[in-house]
């Protein structure tokens, strides 16, 4: 059972366990790191080599995973007095996020790196080593809540809340993680920060793609993928512009699509879906993509057994996306959710979570893979 950073046993005493402390060079994991030690556990700090190359990564205010970030991790453990090490996954992640990336994307899906990383390298390739290490569990500095049900819930602070980029985990997965920070917001983990005297208080969050170093995800495709020209058709077939590669789209863009033919309306349009059999993209106005029900595969079940028939629950779509209650059936290896409200922009390759509103907070189900 488990109270925030604390493990309890079955008479609600604190255990002290020995566990190991991801720091990513970041305010957040290094208050969690803290909250460990605090909390009298036996702590250990790694920070995790993803780079084949650092230089080619980002730096600064939009970094991660960067030589900067090791030493930064390095200075926040040397502060907290603990031990600290760096474990080289330059090739695990390369293989399992940065290669699925690339084809994920030539595919025509959308993917998340972010939740892929969590999914493989965080807490399975991490957790793996620990385990075999003698750890008992894996701290980290996400925003989500574990509750003493051992149920994975949203953060407090709604807008910093990780509970979808988690949602991938498995049930025994959870069972050796400790997120500290679930019950905070972001302004109180920096004040902490700041009181404890750690470096990084002020250190600005980072974003995108830590792997893109310039940016330019188009870009970065077209050097792995090679420029492949197709058309841009609207919902009639009608071709109304030409693309250097389907790859470089995603449903629900508006911007950078260089149309040669306007809407006869005028209206703006937006990418409705991509097709790499026959290396087209399809554009149509908003209400085009409007969707009701979603298909997704590989489910996963951490709030509870596998549901043997329809459940109500609330649904989220995107990492920070709109929540609309669904109805959701499970069938074999695929999930059906039919949507209450139409949302736009779905994108195949992104997760659908699902969500059981409860008074603690809301309580992560389960969570697949979109495929339409």
């Amino acid at each position: 059972m488990r109270r925030g950073g604390d493990r309890l046993d079955f008479e609600g005493r604190v255990v002290r366990v020995r566990v190991l402390a991801a720091m990513s060079g970041g305010v957040d994991s290094a208050v969690a790191a803290a909250r460990a030690v605090e909390a009298g556990h036996d702590v250990t700090g790694v920070h995790l080599a993803l780079a084949r190359n650092p230089q080619t990564y980002r730096t600064g205010a939009r970094g991660c995973c960067t030589l900067e970030d090791s030493r930064d991790a390095r200075r926040a453990a040397d502060v907290l007095g603990i031990p600290f090490y760096v474990w080289d996954m330059a090739d695990r992640f390369h293989a399992d996020v940065v290669d699925d990336f690339v084809a994920e994307y030539a595919a025509g899906r959308t993917p998340n790196p972010c939740l892929r990383c969590n999914e493989k390298i965080k807490f399975a390739a991490v957790l793996d080593r620990a385990v075999a290490l003698g750890f008992d569990a894996v701290v980290t500095g996400h925003h989500a809540r574990l509750g003493p049900d051992g149920l994975l819930r949203r953060s407090v602070d709604e807008a910093k809340d990780q509970s979808y980029v988690l949602a991938v985990l498995t049930r025994e997965q959870l069972d050796r993680s400790i997120f500290p920070l679930g019950d905070s917001t972001k302004a109180q983990v920096r004040q902490e920060a700041a009181d404890r005297g750690l470096a990084v208080a002020d250190k600005p969050d980072s974003h995108d793609i830590c792997f893109i170093a310039d940016g330019d995800t188009r870009g970065f495709l077209a050097q792995r993928l090679g420029e492949t020209p197709g058309d841009v058709v609207d919902a009639t077939g009608a071709v109304v512009g030409r693309h250097a590669g389907a790859y470089a789209y995603t449903v629900g863009q508006r911007r950078g699509l260089h149309l040669d033919r306007p809407a006869p309306d005028g209206r703006p349009r937006y990418v409705l879906s991509i097709t790499p059999k026959t290396n087209t993209v399809t554009v149509g106005p908003a209400e085009a993509l409007e969707v009701s029900t979603v298909r997704a595969s590989r489910p996963v079940w951490t709030g509870g057994p596998r549901p043997d028939g329809p459940i109500e629950c609330e649904v989220q779509l995107r990492a920070h996306g709109v929540v609309v209650p669904a109805t959701v059936t499970v069938t074999g290896d695929t999930l059906h959710a039919d949507l209450r409200r139409p949302v736009r922009g779905v994108a195949a390759g992104q997760a659908i979570v699902t969500y059981r509103p409860d008074p603690a907070g809301d309580i992560v189900l389960g969570s697949a893979t979109i495929t339409d």
